[in-house]
Formats: structure tokens, sequence, C-alpha cells
């Protein structure tokens, strides 16, 4: 029997999921993708994913704020993270990091709420699901500041150069692997540096609803990503990594439920 794909980074709580979320899910249960991580991108994210998976037991989440909501937290936002990670289903803070490349949210907010995010995984011993976008030296600076005390963690739909991946492994981070690979277009350069990428730190994950696989054949009609398409990502993948597809799932499966924590069967 094939090993199952867990898809670490699934945004099941967007609105475009709305009206037909159950069956996306079955849709990617069928493909082979039992188990999910839902990103919590604010407060209200986090808990709308927490009450996601407390109805299904392949299904977890992270919590946190992403750097695009960095100027809107409130004064209690911490509280209400640290509540939500008390719960087993939240497997990582996050997500959460630096995006200078729309700057939605000032930097200066920005680098406050992703330093109070690392302190908050270091006090809970939790990973971290990680966002970075055109600031990696700055990202890189303040987690350096707290990396003594961090259990770990991944960097989200990494999309950077091979310097930056070589520095993200030296952190000792997992990498996360997007259908942005499957673009020849924009992913041709990740595409060509993945096989540095150790396979005990390798990850996928789809990004759903955004980022769908551009080698989807026929064409999907709607532009929705959805978790079912993870196995396109790793067709695309274990091509660029000269490796076994099978080896690929197997490894990548057993990295996330290593990281995540996770309770499920081979």
């Amino acid at each position: 029997m094939t090993t199952s794909l867990v898809d670490i980074g699934v945004n099941l709580t967007n609105s475009r999921f709305d009206k037909d979320r159950d069956l996306v899910i079955a849709r990617a249960r069928a493909a082979g993708v039992k188990e999910m991580v839902i990103t919590g991108t604010s407060v209200d994210e986090s808990q709308a994913a927490l009450r996601l998976c407390e109805h299904d037991p392949d299904l977890y989440c992270t919590a946190g704020v992403h750097p695009h909501d960095a100027d809107n937290v409130s004064a209690d936002y911490l509280q209400q993270l640290t509540r939500l990670c008390s719960n087993d289903k939240v497997k990582a803070v996050g997500e959460c990091g630096l995006d200078f490349n729309r700057n939605f949210s000032t930097p200066a907010n920005q680098k406050r709420v992703f330093t109070e995010h690392l302190a908050l995984a270091a006090e809970l011993q939790l990973p971290l699901f990680l966002h970075q976008r055109d600031a990696f030296d700055t990202w890189q600076a303040i987690i350096n500041e707290q990396r003594h005390a961090l259990v770990g963690g991944v960097s989200h739909c990494f999309t950077g150069n091979l310097q930056e991946l070589k520095q993200v492994l030296d952190m000792g981070f997992y990498v996360g692997i997007t259908g942005w690979v499957c673009d020849p277009k924009r992913g041709q350069e990740l595409y060509d540096i993945v096989r540095y990428i150790p396979l005990d730190r390798l990850l996928i994950e789809t990004d759903a609803p955004y980022l769908t696989p551009k080698n989807i054949r026929p064409r999907p009609k709607s532009s929705r990503n959805e978790p079912g398409y993870l196995p396109h990502v790793a067709d695309t993948l274990a091509s660029a990594m000269a490796i076994d597809k099978h080896v690929l799932i197997t490894k990548t499966t057993e990295n996330a439920r290593r990281l995540f924590q996770l309770n499920g069967d081979m």
C-alpha cells in the first residue's frame, strides 16, 4: 500500500472553500492526501482552523499571524495564540515571518510581531511555520537572535535561491516546497536547486487555494488550488531531484509526522 501524503500547508479556512469544503477534503483523501495541516494566518483564522480540526482526526493546524496582518494585531493577541496552542491539534506557531514584497503591514510592526512569535514558539517548545519574502537577511537575523531556544520549524513555500536554501538548512529548518516548482516560468530556479535539499529535511505542501500546479493535465477549469493536487507537486519534485516518487512520498510523510508530532498511520 502506498504511503499517504501529508499536505503541511493548506488554507482550508479561505472563503474560496466555503461552498464545498467537505468535498475538497474528500477529493484530497481520494488522491492519497490523508493528513493536512491547516494554516493559521490571524487569530480569527487560527480559531477557524482549529474548529475544522476538531471534527476530523486527520486535520491539524497552526496558530499565528501572517506578516500581512501585523499592523492589525490586538493588544492580547499573544494570549489568544497561547490559548490556541494549548490544544493538541495545534502543531506549530505561525504562519509568521516577514514580507517586504508588498508591505501590507509596516516593516517595524512585522519585525515586532515576528520576534514575539519566535519567543512564543520557544516558550511553548513548538515548531515554527515560517514565511519570508524579499526579506531574507532581516528574517534570518531575527531568527538567529532566538535560534538557541527554538525547536525547529519549516520555511514554508520556499522560493529562494541556492544560497538562501543552504542558509535555511544550516539554520536547522525543514524546507516546504509547493506547486511553485511546477511553474517553468517562475519556478525554474527552484526546480534546479531542490536536489540540494536532504531527503530528511523535505516537506511538500499545496498552499491551496494558491499556487495551482502548472503540470495538471487537463488543466482544471477553476484557478483554485486544492490539497488533492499535492501528488502533482510530488511528481515534479521527484523528477527534479531524480528520485523515485514513492521514496519522496514516504520520506516527506515521515518528516511531516516527525516535525509536527502527528500520530497518523503510514
